[in-house]
Protein backbone atom coordinates (compact mmCIF):
# COMPACT_ATOMS: atom_id res chain seq x y z
CA UNK A 1 0.00 0.00 0.00
CA UNK A 2 1.82 3.02 -1.05
CA UNK A 3 1.81 6.44 1.14
CA UNK A 4 3.65 9.75 0.91
CA UNK A 5 3.70 9.91 4.92
CA UNK A 6 7.11 9.69 5.49
CA UNK A 7 7.64 8.84 8.97
CA UNK A 8 11.26 7.76 10.19
CA UNK A 9 11.41 5.05 13.13
CA UNK A 10 13.88 5.20 15.78
CA UNK A 11 13.56 2.51 18.92
CA UNK A 12 16.79 3.49 20.32
CA UNK A 13 18.21 1.64 23.36
CA UNK A 14 16.93 -0.54 26.01
CA UNK A 15 12.77 -1.07 26.49
CA UNK A 16 12.81 1.74 23.14
CA UNK A 17 13.28 -1.67 20.72
CA UNK A 18 9.91 -3.64 22.91
CA UNK A 19 7.45 -0.66 22.86
CA UNK A 20 8.38 0.10 19.40
CA UNK A 21 8.04 -3.32 17.99
CA UNK A 22 5.10 -3.51 20.31
CA UNK A 23 4.31 0.34 18.13
CA UNK A 24 4.51 -1.06 14.58
CA UNK A 25 2.06 -3.84 15.11
CA UNK A 26 -0.94 -0.73 15.40
CA UNK A 27 0.59 0.63 12.42
CA UNK A 28 0.03 -3.09 10.54
CA UNK A 29 -3.37 -2.84 12.10
CA UNK A 30 -4.15 0.46 10.57
CA UNK A 31 -2.89 -0.33 7.30
CA UNK A 32 -4.71 -3.78 7.00
CA UNK A 33 -8.03 -2.14 8.69
CA UNK A 34 -8.28 1.50 7.87
CA UNK A 35 -6.20 1.84 4.59
CA UNK A 36 -3.91 4.06 6.45
CA UNK A 37 -0.39 3.61 5.51
CA UNK A 38 2.95 5.07 5.94
CA UNK A 39 6.31 4.78 4.34
CA UNK A 40 8.32 3.72 7.51
CA UNK A 41 11.76 3.43 7.37
CA UNK A 42 14.19 2.33 10.37
CA UNK A 43 17.71 3.22 12.02
CA UNK A 44 19.64 3.63 15.19
CA UNK A 45 20.06 6.14 17.40
CA UNK A 46 21.77 6.88 20.86
CA UNK A 47 23.56 3.61 22.77
CA UNK A 48 22.42 1.21 19.83
CA UNK A 49 24.01 4.13 16.98
CA UNK A 50 27.27 4.54 19.16
CA UNK A 51 27.32 0.34 19.25
CA UNK A 52 27.58 0.57 15.22
CA UNK A 53 29.04 3.29 14.48
CA UNK A 54 30.84 5.06 17.15
CA UNK A 55 28.60 7.99 17.78
CA UNK A 56 24.82 8.83 18.96
CA UNK A 57 23.43 9.88 15.90
CA UNK A 58 24.57 9.72 12.06
CA UNK A 59 24.75 12.36 9.84
CA UNK A 60 22.93 10.09 7.64
CA UNK A 61 20.19 9.25 10.43
CA UNK A 62 19.79 13.03 11.04
CA UNK A 63 19.61 14.24 6.95
CA UNK A 64 16.31 10.56 6.97
CA UNK A 65 14.98 12.52 9.77
CA UNK A 66 14.89 15.70 8.57
CA UNK A 67 13.80 14.59 5.69
CA UNK A 68 10.73 12.80 7.42
CA UNK A 69 7.37 14.17 7.82
CA UNK A 70 7.38 12.71 11.50
CA UNK A 71 10.08 10.41 14.23
CA UNK A 72 8.52 8.37 15.64
CA UNK A 73 11.14 7.50 18.68
CA UNK A 74 11.96 4.89 21.35
CA UNK A 75 14.27 5.60 24.13
CA UNK A 76 18.27 5.94 24.55
CA UNK A 77 20.32 5.78 27.12
CA UNK A 78 21.88 2.41 29.42
CA UNK A 79 24.46 2.02 32.66
CA UNK A 80 27.18 0.62 29.97
CA UNK A 81 27.27 4.17 28.49
CA UNK A 82 27.78 6.06 31.85
CA UNK A 83 31.65 6.28 31.23
CA UNK A 84 31.46 7.53 27.59
CA UNK A 85 32.79 10.98 26.75
CA UNK A 86 29.96 13.31 27.34
CA UNK A 87 29.71 14.11 23.60
CA UNK A 88 29.13 10.50 23.28
CA UNK A 89 26.66 9.74 25.73
CA UNK A 90 23.45 7.87 23.71
CA UNK A 91 21.20 11.10 24.75
CA UNK A 92 23.08 13.43 23.05
CA UNK A 93 21.62 11.52 19.94
CA UNK A 94 18.26 12.72 21.31
CA UNK A 95 18.79 16.23 22.29
CA UNK A 96 20.65 16.65 18.62
CA UNK A 97 17.68 15.65 16.93
CA UNK A 98 15.51 18.16 18.87
CA UNK A 99 17.97 21.13 18.03
CA UNK A 100 18.96 19.99 14.50
CA UNK A 101 14.92 19.74 13.55
CA UNK A 102 14.26 22.83 15.90
CA UNK A 103 11.56 20.90 17.83
CA UNK A 104 11.15 23.82 20.18
CA UNK A 105 7.29 22.90 21.69
CA UNK A 106 7.26 19.51 23.56
CA UNK A 107 3.47 18.85 24.43
CA UNK A 108 2.93 16.06 27.51
CA UNK A 109 -0.24 15.56 28.62
CA UNK A 110 -0.77 14.56 31.70
CA UNK A 111 -4.60 12.37 31.44
CA UNK A 112 -5.74 10.31 33.99
CA UNK A 113 -7.74 6.85 32.39
CA UNK A 114 -10.45 6.44 34.69
CA UNK A 115 -9.70 2.79 35.46
CA UNK A 116 -6.03 3.86 36.58
CA UNK A 117 -7.70 6.35 39.31
CA UNK A 118 -6.38 4.14 41.98
CA UNK A 119 -2.76 4.04 40.46
CA UNK A 120 -1.69 6.93 41.04
CA UNK A 121 -0.16 7.74 44.58
CA UNK A 122 -2.76 10.97 45.46
CA UNK A 123 -5.71 10.75 46.36
CA UNK A 124 -8.83 9.69 43.85
CA UNK A 125 -10.71 12.85 44.13
CA UNK A 126 -7.46 14.99 43.45
CA UNK A 127 -6.74 12.98 39.99
CA UNK A 128 -10.07 11.93 39.03
CA UNK A 129 -10.72 13.25 35.68
CA UNK A 130 -7.76 15.29 35.23
CA UNK A 131 -6.53 16.36 31.83
CA UNK A 132 -3.58 18.75 31.65
CA UNK A 133 -0.88 20.02 29.19
CA UNK A 134 2.49 20.71 30.12
CA UNK A 135 4.19 22.76 27.39
CA UNK A 136 8.15 22.52 27.67
CA UNK A 137 10.33 24.69 25.86
CA UNK A 138 13.16 22.52 23.75
CA UNK A 139 15.82 23.91 22.42
CA UNK A 140 16.67 26.58 24.49
CA UNK A 141 17.72 27.14 28.24
CA UNK A 142 20.02 25.38 30.70
CA UNK A 143 20.43 22.24 28.23
CA UNK A 144 21.67 24.40 24.89
CA UNK A 145 22.99 27.71 26.50
CA UNK A 146 26.76 28.55 26.37
CA UNK A 147 28.73 29.15 27.92
CA UNK A 148 28.71 25.58 29.52
CA UNK A 149 31.84 23.49 31.21
CA UNK A 150 34.02 22.31 33.74
CA UNK A 151 37.00 24.75 34.63
CA UNK A 152 40.31 23.66 36.97
CA UNK A 153 40.73 25.99 39.90
CA UNK A 154 43.83 27.53 41.03
CA UNK A 155 43.15 26.04 44.20
CA UNK A 156 43.12 22.67 42.39
CA UNK A 157 39.60 22.16 43.08
CA UNK A 158 36.75 22.18 39.72
CA UNK A 159 33.82 24.15 39.14
CA UNK A 160 31.42 23.43 36.98
CA UNK A 161 28.39 25.34 35.18
CA UNK A 162 25.81 25.91 32.45
CA UNK A 163 23.63 29.06 31.81
CA UNK A 164 20.05 29.38 31.55
CA UNK A 165 19.24 31.71 28.78
CA UNK A 166 16.47 32.70 26.61
CA UNK A 167 15.57 35.22 24.16
CA UNK A 168 12.61 37.23 23.45
CA UNK A 169 11.86 35.46 20.05
CA UNK A 170 12.54 31.94 22.26
CA UNK A 171 9.97 32.69 24.57
CA UNK A 172 7.23 34.18 22.01
CA UNK A 173 6.82 31.55 20.02
CA UNK A 174 6.17 28.89 22.68
CA UNK A 175 3.94 30.93 24.65
CA UNK A 176 2.07 31.12 21.07
CA UNK A 177 1.92 27.17 21.26
CA UNK A 178 0.85 28.23 24.44
CA UNK A 179 -2.27 30.14 23.91
CA UNK A 180 -2.84 28.28 20.92
CA UNK A 181 -3.21 24.91 23.19
CA UNK A 182 -5.33 26.76 25.43
CA UNK A 183 -7.82 27.81 23.10
CA UNK A 184 -8.17 24.36 22.25
CA UNK A 185 -8.79 23.21 25.42
CA UNK A 186 -10.46 25.07 28.29
CA UNK A 187 -8.62 28.70 27.52
CA UNK A 188 -6.36 29.05 30.57
CA UNK A 189 -2.16 28.90 30.16
CA UNK A 190 -0.32 29.17 33.51
CA UNK A 191 3.33 30.34 32.22
CA UNK A 192 6.05 28.80 35.07
CA UNK A 193 9.55 30.39 35.86
CA UNK A 194 11.69 31.76 38.78
CA UNK A 195 11.21 35.31 38.44
CA UNK A 196 11.92 35.52 42.00
CA UNK A 197 15.68 35.09 41.71
CA UNK A 198 16.61 34.14 38.08
CA UNK A 199 17.31 37.31 35.45
CA UNK A 200 15.78 34.71 32.71
CA UNK A 201 12.48 34.32 34.87
CA UNK A 202 11.90 37.83 34.79
CA UNK A 203 11.66 38.59 31.33
CA UNK A 204 10.08 35.24 30.45
CA UNK A 205 7.41 36.83 32.64
CA UNK A 206 7.85 40.13 31.13
CA UNK A 207 7.57 38.45 26.96
CA UNK A 208 4.80 36.32 28.14
CA UNK A 209 2.99 39.39 29.65
CA UNK A 210 3.53 41.64 26.69
CA UNK A 211 2.48 38.39 23.84
CA UNK A 212 -0.67 38.20 26.03
CA UNK A 213 -1.36 41.90 26.12
CA UNK A 214 -0.45 41.47 22.32
CA UNK A 215 -2.29 38.48 20.69
CA UNK A 216 -3.89 36.09 23.36
CA UNK A 217 -6.65 38.19 24.96
CA UNK A 218 -8.91 35.22 24.71
CA UNK A 219 -7.44 33.63 27.00
CA UNK A 220 -6.54 34.09 30.41
CA UNK A 221 -2.71 34.34 31.45
CA UNK A 222 -1.64 33.45 35.06
CA UNK A 223 2.25 33.02 36.64
CA UNK A 224 3.82 30.57 39.44
CA UNK A 225 6.94 30.15 40.68
CA UNK A 226 8.12 26.69 39.76
CA UNK A 227 9.17 25.49 43.38
CA UNK A 228 5.58 26.71 44.08
CA UNK A 229 4.09 24.47 40.92
CA UNK A 230 5.79 21.57 41.56
CA UNK A 231 3.89 21.77 45.51
CA UNK A 232 0.61 22.88 43.38
CA UNK A 233 0.94 19.82 40.93
CA UNK A 234 0.65 17.23 44.03
CA UNK A 235 -2.20 19.72 46.00
CA UNK A 236 -4.47 20.30 43.07
CA UNK A 237 -3.66 19.73 39.75
CA UNK A 238 -6.72 20.35 38.24
CA UNK A 239 -6.45 23.84 38.60
CA UNK A 240 -3.96 23.79 35.73
CA UNK A 241 -5.08 23.62 31.82
CA UNK A 242 -1.70 24.53 29.78
CA UNK A 243 1.38 24.53 31.91
CA UNK A 244 3.87 26.08 29.80
CA UNK A 245 7.36 26.93 31.16
CA UNK A 246 11.46 26.41 30.17
CA UNK A 247 13.50 23.67 29.49
CA UNK A 248 14.71 22.34 32.66
CA UNK A 249 11.48 22.94 34.54
CA UNK A 250 9.61 21.58 31.97
CA UNK A 251 11.59 18.25 32.35
CA UNK A 252 11.08 18.36 36.18
CA UNK A 253 7.27 19.11 36.04
CA UNK A 254 6.32 16.89 33.35
CA UNK A 255 8.14 14.22 35.20
CA UNK A 256 6.01 15.03 38.35
CA UNK A 257 2.80 14.76 36.47
CA UNK A 258 3.21 11.30 34.96
CA UNK A 259 3.32 10.36 38.61
CA UNK A 260 -0.75 11.63 38.97
CA UNK A 261 -1.46 9.44 36.12
CA UNK A 262 0.03 6.39 37.73
CA UNK A 263 3.08 5.93 35.95
CA UNK A 264 5.65 7.13 34.12
CA UNK A 265 4.55 4.56 31.43
CA UNK A 266 1.24 6.27 30.62
CA UNK A 267 3.07 9.62 29.68
CA UNK A 268 3.44 10.26 26.13
CA UNK A 269 4.87 13.18 23.97
CA UNK A 270 5.44 15.28 21.02
CA UNK A 271 8.21 17.93 20.18
CA UNK A 272 7.11 20.17 17.59
CA UNK A 273 8.70 22.68 15.47
CA UNK A 274 7.16 25.51 13.09
CA UNK A 275 5.17 24.86 10.37
CA UNK A 276 6.78 24.28 6.98
CA UNK A 277 5.66 27.17 4.87
CA UNK A 278 4.76 24.79 2.19
CA UNK A 279 2.68 21.86 3.77
CA UNK A 280 1.47 23.88 6.97
CA UNK A 281 2.76 20.86 9.06
CA UNK A 282 5.78 20.96 11.85
CA UNK A 283 8.73 19.00 11.87
CA UNK A 284 7.75 16.78 14.44
CA UNK A 285 9.68 13.63 16.60
CA UNK A 286 6.65 11.51 19.07
CA UNK A 287 8.26 9.87 22.27
CA UNK A 288 7.03 8.17 25.57
CA UNK A 289 8.59 9.89 28.08
CA UNK A 290 9.72 6.82 30.04
CA UNK A 291 12.91 6.57 29.22
CA UNK A 292 14.67 3.26 28.20
CA UNK A 293 14.25 1.06 31.96
CA UNK A 294 17.38 -1.52 31.40
CA UNK A 295 16.60 -2.37 34.42
CA UNK A 296 13.26 -4.21 32.63
CA UNK A 297 14.51 -4.17 29.47
CA UNK A 298 14.05 -7.53 26.69
CA UNK A 299 11.98 -9.29 29.83
CA UNK A 300 8.46 -8.73 28.06
CA UNK A 301 7.78 -6.31 31.11
CA UNK A 302 8.02 -2.97 29.41
CA UNK A 303 4.27 -0.60 29.75
CA UNK A 304 3.50 -0.13 25.77
CA UNK A 305 0.67 2.78 26.14
CA UNK A 306 3.02 5.61 26.33
CA UNK A 307 3.98 4.81 23.03
CA UNK A 308 0.74 3.91 21.70
CA UNK A 309 -0.10 7.40 23.06
CA UNK A 310 2.73 9.30 21.28
CA UNK A 311 1.81 7.43 18.43
CA UNK A 312 -1.75 9.09 18.69
CA UNK A 313 -0.59 12.14 18.92
CA UNK A 314 0.95 11.66 15.78
CA UNK A 315 -1.88 10.70 14.15
CA UNK A 316 -3.14 13.47 15.40
CA UNK A 317 -0.72 16.68 15.08
CA UNK A 318 1.39 15.23 12.32
CA UNK A 319 -1.43 14.09 9.47
CA UNK A 320 -4.84 15.47 10.86
CA UNK A 321 -6.03 11.63 11.05
CA UNK A 322 -8.43 13.04 14.25
CA UNK A 323 -10.69 9.76 14.19
CA UNK A 324 -7.78 7.29 14.16
CA UNK A 325 -6.09 8.86 16.91
CA UNK A 326 -9.31 8.99 18.58
CA UNK A 327 -9.30 5.11 17.99
CA UNK A 328 -6.10 4.35 19.51
CA UNK A 329 -6.94 6.09 22.54
CA UNK A 330 -10.15 5.01 22.89
CA UNK A 331 -8.40 1.37 22.30
CA UNK A 332 -6.09 2.27 25.10
CA UNK A 333 -8.85 3.01 27.51
CA UNK A 334 -10.85 -0.19 27.17
CA UNK A 335 -7.68 -1.80 27.39
CA UNK A 336 -7.15 -0.93 30.80
CA UNK A 337 -11.22 -1.28 31.42
CA UNK A 338 -10.53 -5.08 30.94
CA UNK A 339 -8.35 -5.38 33.99
CA UNK A 340 -5.45 -5.96 31.87
CA UNK A 341 -2.28 -3.89 33.62
CA UNK A 342 1.35 -4.43 33.37
CA UNK A 343 3.51 -4.29 36.87
CA UNK A 344 3.91 -0.65 36.75
CA UNK A 345 0.22 -0.09 36.79
CA UNK A 346 -0.69 -3.17 38.83
CA UNK A 347 -3.48 -2.75 40.80
CA UNK A 348 -5.40 -5.60 43.24
CA UNK A 349 -8.23 -8.01 40.98
CA UNK A 350 -6.34 -6.97 37.69
CA UNK A 351 -4.73 -9.10 35.57
CA UNK A 352 -0.69 -8.18 35.10
CA UNK A 353 0.60 -8.81 31.50
CA UNK A 354 3.83 -8.21 29.87
CA UNK A 355 4.25 -6.16 27.14
CA UNK A 356 3.01 -8.39 24.62
CA UNK A 357 -0.18 -9.01 26.61
CA UNK A 358 -0.88 -5.18 26.75
CA UNK A 359 -0.72 -4.83 23.29
CA UNK A 360 -2.97 -8.03 22.65
CA UNK A 361 -5.40 -6.17 24.56
CA UNK A 362 -5.27 -2.65 22.93
CA UNK A 363 -5.56 -4.96 19.29
CA UNK A 364 -8.19 -6.71 20.26
CA UNK A 365 -9.89 -3.32 21.68
CA UNK A 366 -9.27 -1.83 18.26
CA UNK A 367 -11.29 -4.88 16.57
CA UNK A 368 -13.99 -4.40 18.83
CA UNK A 369 -14.51 -0.62 18.13
CA UNK A 370 -13.69 -1.15 14.44
CA UNK A 371 -16.60 -3.52 13.98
Amino acid sequence: MASNRKVMVLPGDGIGVEVMAANLQLVDWLAKHKSLAFDISEDQVGGAAYDSYGTPLRDETLADAMASDAVLFGAVGGPQYDELAFELKPERGLLALRKEMDLFANLRPAIVFDALVDASTLKPDVVSGLNIMILRELCGGSYFAEPRGIDDQPNGQKKGYDTNAYSTREIERIGRVAFDLARKRDGRVTSVEKSNVMMSGVLWREVMNNLHEQEGGDVSLGHMYADNCAMQLVRNPKQFDVIVTDNLFGDLLSDCAAMLTGSLGMLPSASLGAPDPDTGLPKAMYEPVHGSAPDIAGQNLANPLAQFLSFAMMLRYSFGQAAEADLVEKAVADALASGKRTGDIMAPGCEQVGTDGMTRAVLEAMNALAR
